[in-house]
């Protein structure tokens, strides 16, 4: 998980909340984390972008619409993004762990609602634009739509408060290959277990009958993948390190990701233990943030004060 500007600084409750817009390919567990958003008094969801990963693209707009409605949010904008990365071809999509709607396969209805007119990347420099130095971005999924913004403005970058990043595997297993996450390719290992998910589903959460009912297939593919008798919480462990980055320890360093052989989508960062005698390609790149280690009592706390929240 990466924090791109470097701060770790607790997001706080004011009356002008932090400014977010979610990049976002929901998904079970971005589910989860959408929700958790809207819970959150701290920050405001000024949009949601969306892109490939646990679903199509398409299939993911059609999510993120209906995760506003279900959360009575239906004014936050939804503006869809790249249908496929911007140089490998076919995008992966995990239907296999999500479902072949992302959301479970418990047969929702469709939306109400539309996607903007403007593309994810258009809406991205749109608003980093209008709040400069105001608005983070909580990217869950590949990053084509944020690569596409800086390509189109030079601007957008420094506009841009934050960036909190569900991305790379360091000093860790991949999870879609020995050497890359999927994110990046294209985790935390904090679970809720079975317990936990009999005590969401127990709650009187405001969406926690929807979310246990989406789980059910989460649950089996892990079941069935990994012998884990619960889920993993990645996108929102995400959340958690945006509004409370205390509760991880990071290292900065420059991190450069391999783009060719097989070790494709592999993440590392020079973390300054040596002092190089000349130039190398990690040498001249700004540094971030990578959460290193987890507080995890305190963020499955966390989120499941925020799924069981009438």
């Amino acid at each position: 998980m990466i924090d791109v500007d470097g701060e770790s600084k607790p997001c706080s409750i004011s009356a002008d909340p932090e400014k977010v817009i979610i990049d976002t390919d929901p998904g079970i567990d971005d589910s989860m984390a959408i929700f958790m958003a809207f819970q959150s008094p701290e920050i405001e969801v000024i949009g949601m972008t969306t892109i490939f990963g646990n679903v199509g693209t398409k299939d993911a707009t059609r999510n993120a619409l209906l995760l506003c409605e279900i959360a009575e949010r239906p004014d936050v904008p939804v503006a869809e993004g790249s249908y496929e990365p911007l140089k490998r071809g076919e995008p992966r999509v995990a239907d296999f762990v999500h479902g072949s709607d992302g959301l479970g396969n418990i047969s929702l209805p469709p939306p109400k609602g539309s996607k903007t007119e403007k593309t994810a990347a258009e809406f991205l420099v749109e608003k980093a634009s209008h709040y400069p130095g105001e608005v983070s971005i909580l990217a869950l999924g590949p990053l084509t739509n944020l690569a596409l913004a800086i390509k189109s403005d030079s601007t957008f970058a420094s506009n841009v408060k934050k960036i909190v990043i569900l991305g790379g595997a360091f000093f860790a297993l991949g999870n879609v290959n020995p050497a890359a996450e999927a994110n990046v390719n294209i985790d935390f290992a904090i679970f809720m277990f079975h317990e936990d998910l009999a005590e969401l589903r127990e709650s009187k959460g405001r969406h926690a009958q929807l979310l246990s009912d989406m789980c059910k297939f989460y649950r089996d593919w892990h079941v069935k993948s990994d012998g884990l008798h619960g889920i993993f919480l990645h996108d929102p462990v995400s959340f958690v390190a945006l509004v409370r980055p205390d509760l991880f320890s990071y290292k900065k360093g420059v991190v450069r990701v391999e783009t060719q052989g097989i070790c494709v989508g592999h993440t590392l960062m020079d973390q300054g233990l040596k002092k190089w005698n000349s130039s190398n390609p990690w040498s001249e790149y700004s540094p971030v943030s990578v959460a290193w280690t987890v507080d995890v009592d305190q963020v499955v706390t966390h989120v499941k004060k925020l799924l069981m929240k009438p």
